[in-house]
């Protein structure tokens, strides 16, 4: 079984690391990414060798490993500086060609020193088309890009604009955090990059020439295309691309002669970037500024995006704004032809075929694997890229459907070999589970389906690329053509070869599947079961009856329809579903009126309640081995037989089947949302271990299809599916009475990273197994006056609304036009934040377009606030079983429910401070756009700029003037599409992380380095650098890195962590937030305490926006802050962010608590520091209470503030000295305080570090010392690191849970 086999290697590395030695195992060779780098090998692999050149500076010097191919050399010749020119060639080596596809390692005799020959190829058109759109680029003249897809400025990152604030800030005196207001509302602005400088100009324009392509009798004299260029001094020039390279003609706008110049206007070169230069005198200057402006941005902020879909702002500039300015360029509409060609047949792709043919690549060693997954993941983004382009033309209406006479949720599309559908029942198959409710579900289960089977990667089982994206309140499936999938069969033949046929009446059951689904089964904890047909007739099944098995045509085995991979949760369903009466027609009671059937379980819920089963089983186990041993003392014919059984055990354990199963146990902590399970676990590993359990007979999994209308026949069947129904029955329960109340227990209690917005609750809820449903549950369950638990309700309650805000608009946007799409969106969001503005909004559509849509739905201009509002509790009270009541949206939360519905709708809006009241209105506040309107690709600039707001040039305004209301149609300026993808995690480099992780878990750094840099080059080669997966361990890998005391690397790292998440995830994500703290704190450990203190900030600024202000969490953050001011001698500014700590833990965890307690002495610290004697003497005392009423007189906690608030009493007598004394101490020592020390940021739903340590300081002892220099040296622990003191003072959680575990 492929995911026993993946566990089995893990458990090989583990045990390599331990020895240190080379993997040996078959299945562990993924381990030696390691390639032999453990041994350090790889390093004596990189050389150096020489380049010559056709031209100046005639050599350069390249750094190679043997392990890379000849492609990867030519990048990086293509990719330096000083041969920026050259595209077109091929390398020589002792005069031999070089295949270019060929591993370095491969070529004869080349070792450090050598010299390889570049030499310069003859153009093809493809050739020269690439060699244009790359100086294009490469000298800052490709203009903006319209991209359908790619919204404006997609993939923006802030990062450099972020550290150049903090640069500017370098000679003042001040903090940066000086002035800081925490109370404030966060601003958008902090959303957007500042205006920039704009880019030095190195010509005026190239584009391809009227007179291009070339006519047939030029062709054949090897003429290529036609260019057009402007340099900079105005000059115009004809260019002609020639096999053996460009040069400029002698036409003109009027004449044709494309042949070359006579002397001295004669210019030729084989490279465009070198007949430039030639052409143009200030062109050489102009690039040299444009390179040095570049090499001013990091370059992981400018590269494109190739791998993944960057993440679309919700909030951006105005169309005039200098960054987003449209200007003119002719070569813009060319693009297409120079990318695709005249025949556009370049960029036509058997999808299908490059899926499944790439799953058939050799993965037997290490190289094999590394490439097949590159190709893998490139392939895919590809794929999501392209079926997401033709889903928007599905969506819009501008692709004709292959059965234009049906109705239209029962249209199909073929697109660039793509086939779309939409989610929705259009044929009736959801006819009894909920129609167009339940197919929409499914086709997003579907995919999450897919991509489970694609990530167990099982051989000779394929599936189809699928893609679903929602646009325009529509979901679209773009899914790649199975071969045979439209074929008409032979009559009796089935169309589909295993599983349900047509609906569950035939069902298939082709042999063949049965060892593949057997395997899909097995890892995805699925039961063989039976199943009956419409004749009753039994059918043994390896997977769900929905789950469907289809040769193609092409001979391979493909899995479809994987919507049903868990069975479905019958206690919602039982409480609130009713089955359809059969007219369809008649209402459902209110109570039982969900809309569709399709509540499965999620599959990390049945994992956890397997490894919870798993548990059990070895405890049995362990208790019999426990009476056996008790057996032999008896006699010594009990030992022999307990001594043979032993050996066998230890026999029967060494299947692949049993380490997977341990191995299984020992990484249930790995995932950040399963901290639960981690007491139980360990119980199990330390069982498991030492005594060699026998796993293998343990066996867990569930029926899907229990609870879904089979009727089994023999009393035999029955009892087996009775037991089924039972099993499934405890998981709902698990779920209900343990998983879900033990989440709310553990975000009370501070022991799990607190949520930030609507995308890292689901997040949380999925990591443990929680389906969005429950959302109404949860917000029952944490209505209690704990304030850490009123946050998480008012959050869940935000979540409810946004979601019943989504379903609501996207019935109303579904049938409008998309002319009209911004207008509809803007009243949406009128009605639903705008109503103190403007308690009647009006619809802002253009009433002569109007008529040109008869059949459009504009229901959607009658909607009033109270409508909106009725409708959106209906939904809530409809999905979740949550009565909404009087919660509605807070005023003071009113931007972080707009930033939510934009980031749900795929909305990006006009970046400017929205008006929610009527006094913001009144008071000029955002009431009008401040975009001025375009006209010809032109802004209405200069003289029009005082009538910019004047009705007759707003065309499209259906009234004289805009009506005062919160947002206009104007405001809306792109709807972007929400893609849910299948794309699998690469194997590989997920098996080299876990095994560093285990290396320095066991205490082996070196090796444990060693393999996590290993990791970090195979997930960038695998993934290429700017993308989700490698953002994730770019982060994991900084953490550990500080751990491992590599400052440096860990800061390298963070960096590129924070540039990647807001790239591919969002300048505001949750996940950028947090790395944006760990990069402040690894960059203070680092001494660069200004720039930490701007990303701080910063941090800051965006929680507000995603939040609001006082997150729970960010208690560490104020207190880390304060901490750092302190280093810098920054004693009062100091203060002031303890005592803003201390306010939101009084807020969060309230005033008598441990928390409080904690940073009431930490206050008490910053004001002595601060020469005010007396408040520290008072914050010290109530310290003191807190500690001694909660954890009572005896408590060390407590005789340490008793003892403290002693010394400070008695030297506030003789303040002036003291202090004199606490200066000269500080100024070495306090940002090594073991209770002021920096506490990382706990990830959302991952465990607080501090709390998992047992001891709180790092110093015990008692405090004898009478002055207080001597006193801060206690404090300090000595010449404790700063490591210590990273984990020296506990969260809130830490000290209540050692009470907890006393009582």
């Amino acid at each position: 079984m492929a995911a026993s086999s993946n566990d089995a290697s893990k458990s090989d590395v583990s045990e390599t690391a331990a020895a240190a030695q080379p993997v040996t195992a078959p299945d562990a060779a993924s381990e030696q990414p390691v390639e032999g780098a453990v041994n350090g090998e790889h390093m004596d692999s990189i050389f150096q060798v020489t380049i010559k050149l056709p031209h100046e500076p005639y050599q350069t010097e390249v750094h190679l490993s043997t392990q890379e191919q000849v492609q990867d050399l030519r990048q990086s010749i293509v990719e330096t500086p000083q041969t920026f020119q050259y595209s077109c060639f091929h390398l020589e080596f002792n005069g031999q060609r070089i295949n270019d596809f060929v591993e370095l390692s491969e070529v004869q005799g080349l070792k450090k020193g050598s010299a390889l020959t570049l030499v310069e190829d003859p153009y093809t058109e493809k050739e020269a088309r690439m060699h244009v759109i790359r100086v294009r680029e490469l000298i800052g003249a490709a203009g903006d890009r319209t991209d359908t897809l790619q919204g404006i400025m997609a993939g923006l990152s802030l990062h450099d604009t972020v550290a150049q604030n903090e640069a500017g800030n370098e000679d003042s005196e001040q903090s940066v955090l000086a002035g800081y207001d925490f109370k404030a509302p966060g601003s958008v602005k902090n959303l957007l990059p500042p205006p920039q400088e704009p880019s030095p100009k190195t010509i005026k324009s190239i584009s391809v020439s009227p007179w291009n392509p070339p006519p047939y009798h030029l062709r054949a004299k090897g003429h290529l295309l036609y260019l057009l260029l402007t340099t900079n001094e105005g000059e115009q020039h004809q260019i002609t691309a020639h096999v053996g390279g460009f040069y400029v003609n002698k036409s003109s706008n009027s004449k044709f002669d494309p042949f070359p110049r006579p002397p001295p206007k004669d210019h030729s070169a084989h490279s465009l970037l070198t007949l430039i230069s030639d052409l143009s005198p200030s062109f050489e200057a102009s690039f040299q500024s444009l390179l040095e402006y570049n090499a001013k941005k990091d370059l992981l902020t400018i590269f494109q995006l190739t791998n993944a879909i960057p993440a679309n702002p919700w909030l951006v500039p105005p169309p005039n704004s200098s960054q987003t300015t449209h200007v003119s360029d002719l070569a813009r509409t060319q693009e297409s032809y120079l990318i695709q060609g005249v025949e556009n047949t370049e960029t036509l792709r058997d999808w299908n075929e490059e899926f499944q043919s790439t799953r058939e690549m050799p993965k037997e060693s290490v190289q094999d694997r590394v490439f097949r997954e590159r190709l893998t993941s490139k392939l895919f983004a590809d794929y999501n890229d392209a079926a997401t382009r033709g889903a928007m033309l599905v969506a819009r209406g501008e692709i004709a459907p292959l059965n234009p006479t049906e109705a239209k949720d029962a249209q199909i599309f073929v697109y660039n070999n793509i086939f779309y559908s939409f989610g929705a029942d259009g044929v009736g198959t959801f006819g009894t589970e909920g129609g167009d409710e339940a197919a929409r579900v499914a086709v997003g289960k579907d995919a999450s389906g897919v991509r489970a089977v694609n990530n167990l990667d099982i051989s000779g089982l394929f599936t189809s690329g699928t893609v679903v994206v929602d646009y325009l309140g529509k979901r679209i499936v773009g899914q790649s053509i199975v071969p045979g999938i439209f074929k008409q069969r032979d009559p009796g033949e089935h169309q589909i070869d295993y599983g349900a046929v047509e609906g569950k009446e035939i069902v298939a059951d082709d042999k063949s599947f049965v060892p593949l689904f057997e395997q899909l089964s097995k890892a995805l904890r699925v039961k063989r079961h039976p199943v009956w047909d419409k004749d009753n007739v039994r059918h043994e099944l390896e997977g769900s009856v929905e789950t469907k098995g289809l040769i193609g045509t092409d001979g391979r085995r493909y899995a479809l329809d994987l919507y049903r991979l868990t069975p479905v949760d019958v206690y919602w369903i039982e409480e609130y579903w009713s089955e359809p009466d059969k007219d369809a027609k008649a209402e459902k009671p209110k109570n039982k009126d969900y809309p569709h059937r399709m509540v499965t379980l999620r599959s990390e819920l049945v994992d956890a309640y397997g490894r919870l089963k798993l548990r059990d089983f070895v405890r049995e186990e362990m208790a019999k081995k426990a009476d056996s041993s008790k057996k032999s003392e008896i006699t010594e014919k009990g030992e022999e037989v307990e001594k043979g059984e032993k050996e066998e055990t230890e026999e029967s354990a060494e299947p692949k089947e049993a380490p997977a199963d341990s191995e299984e146990i020992k990484d249930i902590a790995k995932n950040e949302g399963e901290a639960p399970e981690t007491e139980d676990t360990r119980e199990v590993a330390e069982a498991v271990d030492p005594d060699r359990v026998d796993i293998s007979s343990f066996e867990f999994a569930l029926n899907p299809d229990v609870f879904s209308g089979q009727h089994p026949q023999s009393d035999e069947d029955k009892e087996e599916w009775a037991k089924d129904e039972a099993e499934v029955r405890a998981v709902c329960k698990h779920l209900l009475e343990e998983i879900i109340p033990r989440l709310i227990q553990e975000l009370k209690e501070g022991e799990v990273g607190f949520p930030m917005d609507g995308q890292s609750l689901s997040t949380l809820l999925h990591k443990r197994g929680v389906n969005i449903r429950y959302l109404g549950k949860i917000a029952e369950l944490s209505d209690k006056e704990d304030p850490r638990l009123q946050a998480l309700r008012r959050l869940v309650i935000q979540e409810m609304v946004v979601r019943g805000f989504k379903h609501f608009a996207n019935s109303k946007m579904r049938n409008v036009p998309p002319p009209f799409a911004a207008a509809s969106v803007a009243h949406l969001l009128n009605c639903l934040l705008g109503s103190e503005a403007n308690p009647k909004p009006v619809a802002e559509t253009d009433a002569s377009l109007k008529s040109m849509y008869p059949e459009a739905d504009f229901s959607w201009e009658k909607l009033t606030p109270e409508i909106l509002k009725s409708q959106v509790q209906a939904q809530v009270a409809l999905r979740y079983r949550y009565d909404l009541g009087d919660s509605w949206i807070e005023p003071e939360k009113r931007m972080q429910l707009l930033r939510e519905v934009c980031l749900k709708l795929g909305l990006q809006l006009e970046m400017r401070d929205y008006a929610f009241s009527k006094e913001s209105l009144s008071n000029g506040t955002a009431t009008e756009p401040a975009a001025a309107p375009l006209t010809n690709g032109q802004s209405t600039q200069g003289k029009k700029k005082k009538n910019k707001n004047a009705s007759p040039q707003r065309t499209a305004s259906p009234t004289p003037a805009l009506p005062q209301q919160t947002f206009h149609a104007d405001d809306i300026l792109n709807l972007v599409p929400i893609v849910k993808e299948a794309s699998p995690k690469s194997l590989l480099a997920e098996e080299a992380l876990e095994a560093g992780r285990m290396s320095v878990a066991q205490d082996q750094k070196e090796l444990g380095q060693e393999l996590l840099l290993e990791s970090l080059s195979l997930h960038e080669q695998i993934y290429g650098v700017l993308h989700p997966e490698v953002a994730r361990v770019y982060h994991t890998l900084s953490n550990l890195l500080y751990t491992l005391d590599d400052k440096a690397a860990a800061v390298e790292l963070a960096h590129k962590a924070v540039i990647v998440s807001e790239r591919t995830l969002g300048v505001d994500h949750a996940d950028t937030v947090l790395n944006y703290l760990n990069l402040a704190l690894f960059e203070h450990a680092n001494s660069n305490t200004k720039a930490a203190l701007a990303y701080v900030r910063h941090a800051l600024e965006l929680w507000k926006l995603i939040y609001g202000p006082d997150h729970p969490d960010s208690i560490t953050t104020l207190n880390n802050a304060a901490v750092m001011l302190q280093s810098m001698k920054q004693y009062h500014e100091s203060r002031i962010w303890f005592e803003a700590s201390l306010a939101v833990s009084e807020a969060v965890s309230g005033k008598q608590s441990i928390n409080t307690a904690t940073l009431l002495f930490q206050l008490s610290q910053a004001l002595a520091l601060d020469k005010d004697m007396r408040a520290a003497v008072n914050r010290m005392r109530e310290s003191y209470n807190i500690f001694k009423d909660v954890l009572g007189p005896e408590d060390r906690n407590t005789k340490e503030a008793e003892s403290w608030l002693e010394q400070l009493t008695t030297s506030a007598v003789t303040q002036a000295k003291q202090v004199q004394d606490l200066n000269k101490g500080r100024i070495r020592r306090i940002q090594l305080s073991g209770r002021s020390g920096l506490r990382p940021q706990a990830s959302v739903g991952g465990q607080v570090e501090a709390t998992r340590t047992g001891e709180r300081s790092a110093t015990g002892g008692r405090v004898d010392q009478r002055s207080i220099e001597e006193l801060l040296r206690y404090i300090e622990g000595g010449e404790s690191s700063p490591k210590k003191g990273q984990a020296g003072r506990k969260t809130a959680a830490n000290p209540k849970r050692r009470v907890q575990k006393a009582s």
